[in-house]
């Protein structure tokens, strides 16, 4: 059996978000078909999981360590000083790299989780070394700086989308297989990456609800769900968007509806924007999301920018909630508009979606299946972990 150190810049769990999840899953299947030693950075209450993660884990072994460094402008400039990406910087440990540097000999294959922690693979490890690219990060910070309002973030953004383009090409140059979506990986390709390197993988939801029965319009309100994490620069922004352009104008015709939203610690900015209107509600973490989803018409993922798969859009459709999204939520999916979710880029679009699914019956039902189906059929976890490990076994036969 081959052995393989996942490095990863948080713990991968309790898998509650996208990012999490795929991290999660991967390290179960590895854990099954390899001997897997995993070493991470610690961030936010990630030490209280460490305990509960060891019992779930088929791990060799595993080396953590706290890594608690703020985002802040004294940061920022740090990471300046330093010459690399900010995010590089917060995932920085000298003690765990000595850690790794350590353990690095003892696996055939280094599986680097994210870009930041590629800085960790030792530059005398002789084995193969695996990218896996979550999303293409340069390409979320370069739609940052095109819709943000704020000039100086816009600059900022900016600088640092060129600053993390150039760390993400150099980690795909000194890899040997980088797994990216298919629209990350066009994007890497047109910055300078090696598509012969690239192959394509997916971040996918629970699709343990493809189970339960369908979801019934007679027993839904006309509720608005939303469900992210509410810290993500992304989802707060567009979030924003929505409340101040799109829910005015919703709200005006459906005085009955609600927008809830699902998300713990969310940005003082909702938080403010959710005091203006009682109809907005934060719900803050839920851990069993399945009666909202039961009660709710719409779900709603209007992201502005970003990267990768949304696995908040794989979540609404998987479960057969009609779901109102952007083209950058659709991204790197096989969505047919009005058909398996609705794609709403301005104002005027995303209003006459949420309209028509929250009194249309006939569309509504014809939406909930449709996309229940294409997740079945095309976005789950069996057939893409097959494909990934028979790629890392060519590598390492390769390699051998």
């Amino acid at each position: 059996m081959p052995s393989i150190l996942f490095l990863t810049p948080e713990l991968p769990y309790p898998p509650h978000s996208g990012g999490r999840i795929k991290s999660w899953k991967l390290v179960e299947h590895l854990g099954a078909h390899a001997d897997l030693g995993l070493a991470c950075a610690l961030k936010g209450d990630d030490e209280v999981h460490v305990a509960d993660f060891r019992r779930q884990a088929r791990l060799a072994e595993l080396v953590s360590e706290p890594v608690k460094v703020p985002r802040t402008a004294r940061t920022l400039i740090a990471s300046y000083l330093r010459r690399i990406p900010l995010n590089v910087l917060r995932t920085r440990s000298e003690r765990l790299a000595r850690a790794i540097s350590a353990m690095a000999p003892r696996y055939d294959l280094i599986f680097c989780d994210h870009y930041e922690v590629f800085q960790y693979v030792p530059r005398d490890y002789a084995g193969p070394v695996v990218l896996h690219e979550h999303n293409a990060y340069f390409l979320m910070w370069k739609r940052y700086a095109e819709s943000g309002a704020n000039p100086a973030m816009r600059l900022a953004s900016h600088l640092e989308s060129l600053r993390v383009r150039r760390y993400e090409l150099a980690a795909c140059r000194r890899a040997d297989l980088v797994f990216a979506s298919p629209n990350d990986i066009d994007s890497l390709v047109e910055a300078g990456a090696d598509r012969a390197k690239c192959r394509v993988t997916y971040h996918l939801g629970d699709e343990t609800t493809l189970g339960r029965p369908p979801l019934d319009y007679a027993s839904t309100q006309p509720i608005l769900l939303y469900v992210g994490t509410l810290t993500w620069e992304a989802n707060v922004d567009g979030l924003l968007w929505f409340l101040e352009t799109v829910w005015p104008e919703v709200g005006q015709r459906h005085p009955d509806a609600r927008v809830q939203i699902a998300g713990r610690n969310p940005d003082p900015r909702l938080r403010h924007a959710a005091a203006a209107d009682p109809r907005v509600e934060l719900l803050g973490f839920v851990a069993d999301l399945e009666p909202l989803f039961q009660r709710s018409r719409v779900f709603i993922a209007p992201l502005r920018f970003g990267a990768g798969i949304k696995v908040k859009v794989l979540s609404g459709m998987g479960r057969g909630l009609p779901t109102v999204t952007t083209s950058v939520g659709s991204e790197g999916l096989e969505i047919e508009h009005m058909r398996h979710a609705a794609i709403a880029d301005t104002a005027p679009e995303t209003i006459a979606a949420i309209d028509t699914l929250l009194t249309d019956r006939a569309r509504w039902e014809a939406m909930a299946g449709a996309s229940r189906a294409l997740i079945e059929e095309s976005y789950s976890w069996g057939p893409l972990l097959r494909d990934m490990q028979c790629e890392l076994d060519t590598l390492l036969g390769g390699r051998r």
